[in-house]
């Protein structure tokens, strides 16, 4: 169970700094949310490609890191312990135990 979890962490890890090497990488000029709102773009046709593979690579990157912890989470969970039987059938287990009988003590 713990080499399973240590590898999740490796892949984790390895994910999540390729993503902040890639966040780090893209050009904040132009494209996002500031060319959206009036932003000039000029960029040429070969930095547009290089953007969208940017793009895609972060979203790539960031899906990959959630699924990773929620598989993580999943196959390295341990089973509870819990009693299935319902209190009821406690109550009447523990009321047909019959009583030690008292013994009279000895003088």
């Amino acid at each position: 169970m713990g080499t399973i979890f240590t590898l999740f962490m490796v892949l984790i890890i390895i994910a999540s700094v390729l993503l902040v090497i890639i966040i780090m990488a893209q050009n904040p000029k132009g494209g996002g949310l500031s060319g959206t709102f009036g932003g000039t773009s000029s960029a040429q046709f070969g930095v547009q490609r290089t953007n969208d593979f940017m793009e895609k690579a972060t979203w790539t990157l960031g899906g990959t890191i959630i699924v990773l912890i929620l598989l993580s989470v999943i196959l390295t969970a341990k089973p509870s312990h819990i009693n299935n039987s319902p209190p009821a059938q406690k109550q009447t287990a523990e009321q047909n135990i019959p009583a030690k009988e008292e013994t009279p003590a000895k003088q």
